[in-house]
């Protein structure tokens, strides 16, 4: 890495009123952050609870940092507003909007993000924002995003650590992101995953490529290495720690020196990436525009019309959360809702007694109610959650709901597909979970409802939501779950929750109606 210091310029060369320039565009990027408050309290929230996202707190100083390198270079630059960038503080005021309506939080941060190098861009115009076109961007890995690989890294680490024990010879029989082997269990969970790893990675890897490299397909492949390199690497770290593990006889790796051996093996990775990386190295060269060229720049705008531009660039992006609080304001929080079990239907027989203690988990129900039927030795439980003003701490789609939670004592999720129940009716798919404990397997199928559509895609869930919310309808949703026990086979399950579906479908919608009555 290496790091030049800039030749001071001659007076002449400079801009006038540049100082000022700079104070109007920081005092508008901390006016945004002011005005949309509650989003950039959330983020900094999860910066302090999360371990995975707590690098934010350095993206904002390390991007000042990063522009303060370059003023040399942006003194000698000519500050002229960019008046296109209001286009863009409008449809990312309007993006955010959106967000907020749909109840996603990474959204609305992405977007309010986003707003500060649009409203830099506005203010001081294209050549002063691409002068700082890195660290701008730089800015947009505060937002503590991601958590939607998590999924897909746990199947890639537990397929890549079954694939390299068998490959030592040691037998292995995995279901989904569990494994078990002749010296124990093992399963990979959330924090298995490797997406601290990866997060940490990509970040280090921008700035290293950003500082060591000029050109710009030589930072765009290290990012992209950075980026390879700890997923492969965090599949080699399970694989260790098993290994680990079976060699000591299940003594070590198991514990805290766990994570001891992630870390510790996480930073040897990066530095041997750095290392390699640091062989085409490029010097930095003095980025000051020569004086030829200084002197056929075009004339700096007068700072009135910079001033203009930071308040329109405000007043703009102000659109969407004025609208947000006006739709906020027309919420009215229903009361006493209750769901009335769906009645029993072609030999279906509602029990008061629970056939499993396993319930899912959804956070704030304005009603919900499980609900357990048999017919003959056919068991099914229904468990359905009604939501009728979708609002933050009650939302029917969020990561906070779930089946069964990480690291539960008792239960253990073995695995998630969609699938289509082909019942003949509607829903078209669901989503197929594989759940067991030591007393009991419980096959269960769940899906969301939508405006009266059926859905098992969170993405086009929340745009439903928003869509609605946005136009001014009522947002209602319920959250559909039916289980059913089975011992070894799940052949004989799937059948049970088909002819449920089949039998009940048109009691449960006639419930949910009678919930979603004004």
């Amino acid at each position: 890495m290496s790091v030049t210091i800039q030749p001071a310029l001659p007076e002449s060369t400079m801009v006038r009123g540049w100082p000022a320039a700079a104070a109007i565009t920081i005092a508008a990027v901390i006016t945004l952050l002011l005005i949309f408050y509650s989003t950039s309290a959330s983020t900094v929230a999860i910066w302090e609870r999360s371990e995975t996202y707590t690098h934010g707190f350095l993206i904002f100083p390390i991007s000042a940092w990063l522009i303060w390198r370059r003023r040399s270079e942006l003194a000698c630059l000519a500050y002229q507003p960019e008046w296109r960038g209001l286009i863009l503080l409008l449809l990312l005021s309007a993006g955010w909007l959106f967000a907020h309506s749909g109840g996603v939080l990474v959204g609305e941060q992405l977007m309010l993000v986003a707003m500060l190098p649009a409203a830099v861009w506005t203010i001081l115009g294209s050549r002063a924002v691409w002068a700082m076109a890195f660290p701008l961007a730089f800015l947009l890995l505060a937002v503590p995003m991601g958590e939607a690989l998590i999924p897909h890294l746990m199947v890639f680490t537990a397929n890549f650590t079954v694939k390299a024990l068998q490959l030592t010879g040691m037998p292995v029989y995995q279901e989904g992101t569990f494994f078990t082997t002749p010296t124990g269990q093992w399963s990979v969970v959330e924090g298995c995953s490797g997406l601290r790893y990866l997060i940490a990675s990509f970040t280090l890897g921008c700035l290293y490529a950003y500082l060591t490299y000029r050109s710009n397909t030589r930072r765009i492949l290290f990012a992209i290495a950075a980026i390879i390199v700890p997923v492969i690497a965090n599949g080699f770290r399970a694989y260790m720690i098993v290994m680990i593990a079976v060699l000591s006889d299940m003594k070590l790796a198991l514990g805290f020196d766990h994570l001891i051996y992630g870390w510790v093996f996480f930073g040897v990775v990066m530095l041997l990436l750095f290392w390699i990386g640091g062989f085409w190295r490029e010097d930095e060269k003095s980025t000051v525009p020569p004086a030829q060229v200084l002197a056929h720049d075009a004339p700096a705008a007068p700072l009135g019309r910079v001033a203009l531009a930071a308040i329109l660039s405000i007043a703009v992006a102000l659109t969407g959360h004025v609208y947000a609080m006006w739709l906020d304001g027309k919420l009215v929080l229903p009361q006493g809702l209750q769901i009335a079990p769906p009645v029993p239907a072609h030999g279906w027989a509602l029990e008061t007694v629970p056939f499993t203690g396993w319930h899912p988990h959804y956070v704030g129900p304005d009603a919900e109610h499980a609900m357990y039927y048999r017919k003959g030795n056919q068991q099914i439980m229904v468990y359905m959650a009604y939501y009728s003003t979708q609002r933050q701490g009650a939302e029917q789609i969020t990561s906070q709901n779930y089946m069964i939670r990480q690291k539960d004592p008792e239960w253990s999720n073995m695995g998630e597909t969609n699938i289509a129940p082909k019942v003949g009716a509607q829903p078209a798919e669901v989503i197929q979970a594989k759940l067991h404990s030591v007393k009991q397997n419980l096959l269960v199928w769940r899906w969301n409802q939508l405006d009266g559509r059926d859905t098992t895609n969170d993405y086009l869930a929340k745009l439903l939501l928003a869509s609605e919310r946005i136009m001014g309808k009522r947002d209602d949703g319920a959250a559909i779950v039916i289980a059913t026990p089975y011992a070894n086979d799940l052949i004989q399950a799937q059948p049970v929750l088909r002819e449920f579906m089949r039998d009940m479908q048109p009691s449960i919608a006639a419930s949910l109606r009678q919930v979603s009555r004004p």
